[in-house]
């Protein structure tokens, strides 16, 4: 009789542990499944080259445009890397010279005008003097007004000169389609640990159709949070990237056309079947919806 309720409050206990709190770290990756993707972006100052990578998947991880990052290491077209190369990702050499360099120039000029400060203060005191007699006819207010004018409308247009070099010229030399048809369930977001394209959801083994004519520059599966990952270069200014995917169905530095199939929607790194799809512009994510049709 005794030992009864002994093998009942065992039995309870052994059922409550078993059934404990899913790790923290597994709530986080539902609460941001973009979180452990970013986290293999490229913060550092060096980086030393992977069996693998290429310098279109490093720039693609820190956020730079593939010019920048050859310039700042000697590479030329095609650039090719190799690994154990030592990459700089930032230009902080270049800061420090540029900033030793204009610490003279202050200081001389600064020195110069030390003597004639006396004439600057009667050149202003007779401007002061000048706009007393003006402003006392009353007349001169007119012009005021239009110089203020004439300022605005000075930098009005080139507010507008940006957004049509960034919105329209350079957009409109790549024609943009849908890489593959399904529901958006996942948006771009400017967050840190945002996502910076957009997912859409799909079957398994679904076509996924280049987004605009170019040259592939990645395929393969080194990023980290990315899966079967392709990248193609459209023009020097815009590549698309192309994540998550069953099977790759391009190579490396083939010519595509907008529409070709390049590989089959996967769930790679993923929770479920799903294309992860960037565009990036001069190496930052812009929001892919402003440019699909």
């Amino acid at each position: 009789m005794v030992t009864l309720p002994v093998v009942l409050l065992s039995g309870l206990s052994g059922c409550a542990s078993s059934s404990g709190p899913a790790p923290v770290t597994t709530l986080e990756l539902r609460e941001n499944p973009y979180r452990e993707r970013n986290r293999g972006s490229l913060a550092a100052k060096q980086y030393v080259v992977q069996r693998g990578d290429t310098l279109y998947s490093i720039a693609f991880r820190a956020g730079l445009d593939v010019r920048t990052l050859a310039s700042r290491n000697n590479i030329s077209s095609p650039y090719i890397i190799y690994p154990g190369q030592i990459l700089q990702l930032t230009a902080a050499g270049a800061t420090q010279v540029a900033s030793k360099a204009s610490r003279p120039a202050t200081k001389t000029a600064s020195a110069v005008p030390a003597k004639p400060a006396t004439p600057v203060q009667t050149g202003r005191a007779t401007d002061k003097s000048n706009q007393a007699k003006s402003n006392s006819s009353a007349k001169p207010a007119k012009p005021v007004a239009s110089s203020n004018q004439t300022r605005y409308v000075q930098t009005q247009p080139v507010k507008n000169s940006k957004k049509t070099a960034d919105n329209t010229s350079v957009g409109n030399k790549v024609q943009w389609r849908w890489p593959v048809k399904g529901k958006i369930v996942s948006r771009f977001s400017t967050l840190e640990h945002g996502n910076k394209g957009v997912d859409i959801a799909g079957q398994e083994g679904s076509r996924i159709n280049a987004a605009a004519d170019g040259l592939v520059v990645y395929a393969g599966s080194a990023l980290r949070g990315y899966g079967n990952l392709i990248i193609i270069k459209h023009n020097d200014d815009y590549l698309s990237a192309y994540a998550h995917n069953k099977r790759i169905l391009v190579a490396e530095r083939q010519q595509v056309k907008m529409g070709q199939q390049i590989a089959e929607m996967g769930s790679t790194d993923a929770t479920d079947s799903r294309l992860h799809f960037e565009i990036r512009f001069r190496g930052k994510s812009v929001d892919p919806l402003r440019y699909l049709p």
